[in-house]
């Protein structure tokens, strides 16, 4: 009967590695390639910038309910495929329809499902390896990731470069058609909904007061890192749309391949990194993990606003994918470790995402700004100059969330970091 258990055990950790691959070209929307496909409908920088902030700005508002949802829910896997149609059904009205309203409305229903499906998959993930078992399967889940952004991403290239632009809308439903197969092999009865919220297995979660605002804000740990990730999007978030709105105005490069070419040679950095971020975090700790994301940031805008040429391409997304990497292991490894045995680790997910997303909303719009003002290079080292900001503030807050890190429960041996 263990037997049996296990080997549905890593048949569920499997599909929910495929989840990951396949969600990948789904949790983000049309990303850098939505700047190209408005461009060549005759919008103009700024407008697309402020498209893109109304999408974060809806995500970034609903995600603290949204994971608290996760945390509450034991229909997990529901929510998530709920998420997947949304997306299925948001791309097909922008594609068809691509006019004010429609293209806003796309937006904010993608930011919404995009908001959800975070905390989702982290519940999920917890829920099936518990707090032991976490960081190596985040390391893997964010491996798989990027494996599906790449993937999708040189396909995209292809696509767009042999049938036009409007072929990436097909590849990305397809990919959310892929997240629902990969979804439907994870076994519900192995994923438990206490250890789920970051409740120790075989607790009860009635009786958990519900989320708010307040208590989460108490958690200064959990603010710091908000904050960082603030700042960490709002220099980030614009910074790969913005090279392809770059290229495109320019004329250098077929836009569509410059852009996939971007996300492929990110993404080929990110697997490793992501693999690197659990076993770094096990010897030295989240917050370490954090730093080195943060250093690789105002690099990659200064050389991207200093050197306006293709061969930028390689160590601006080289840089890239050294951030994101550590940091999407660093992010949901951090807030369960420090709101372990609250029963609210989602909700506190949720909590970072919308500080996080507060960056990754305006970060469009002050480099759509910027760039139609003063040009792009600009535009680039304005962002180069917000990173830098992130990292002061982190230095200032490392030591306090270093002790929240080594307080909060006991970390299991083979485990390591969460």
């Amino acid at each position: 009967m263990s037997d049996q258990m296990g080997a549905a055990q890593r048949a569920s950790a499997r599909a929910l590695g495929g989840l990951n691959f396949f969600l990948a070209d789904v949790r983000d929307g049309l990303g850098p390639f939505l700047g190209i496909f408005l461009i060549g409908q005759g919008w103009a920088p700024d407008q697309i910038g402020y498209v893109m902030t109304a999408g974060g700005l809806a995500g970034m508002l609903a995600a603290a309910p949204l994971g608290a949802l996760a945390d509450a829910t034991a229909m997990k896997r529901a929510l998530i495929a709920a998420c997947a149609v949304v997306v299925i059904l948001a791309s097909l009205a922008l594609l068809y329809v691509p006019h004010g309203p429609m293209v806003v409305a796309s937006q904010i229903l993608t930011g919404l499902a995009g908001a959800a499906i975070g905390p989702a998959i982290a519940a999920l993930t917890l829920g099936l390896v518990g707090q032991d078992g976490l960081p190596a399967q985040l390391g893997r889940n964010e491996a798989f990731n990027h494996g599906g952004n790449m993937v999708a991403a040189f396909l995209a290239g292809w696509l767009g470069y042999a049938y036009g632009v409007e072929a990436v809308f097909w590849l990305m439903i397809a990919m959310a058609a892929g997240s629902l197969l990969a979804l439907s092999r994870i076994d519900p009865a192995l994923i438990d909904n206490d250890v789920a919220r970051g409740l120790e297995k075989g607790a009860q979660a009635h009786g958990v007061p519900e989320p708010s605002f307040r208590l989460l804000l108490k958690s200064r740990p959990l603010v710091a890192v908000g904050l960082t990730l603030l700042l960490f999007h709002l220099a980030n978030a614009a910074m790969l749309p913005l090279l392809g709105q770059a290229v495109a105005a320019r004329g250098s490069a077929d836009p569509a391949a410059y852009t996939a070419a971007t996300v492929v040679v990110a993404q080929l950095t990110m697997i490793p990194m992501a693999l690197l971020a659990a076993r770094l975090a096990h010897s030295r700790g989240y917050e370490i993990v954090f730093l080195i994301a943060l250093l690789a940031l105002p690099v990659r805008g200064l050389v991207a606003g200093l050197w306006p040429a293709l061969p930028a391409l390689l160590p601006v997304q080289i840089l890239d994918g050294v951030g994101a990497g550590l940091m999407g292991v660093a992010t949901p490894g951090i807030v369960a470790r420090i709101l372990r045995g609250t029963g609210h680790v989602n909700a506190g997910l949720g909590a970072v995402m919308t500080m996080q997303g507060v960056g990754a909303a305006l970060s469009p719009s002050l480099a759509g700004f910027i760039a139609v003002e003063f040009g792009y290079g600009a535009a680039f080292c304005t962002l180069a100059g917000v990173a830098s900001g992130a990292v002061v503030f982190w230095l200032a807050c490392m030591p306090a969330v270093r002790r929240a890190e080594g307080g909060v429960a006991p970390a299991a041996p083979a485990s390591g970091g969460a």
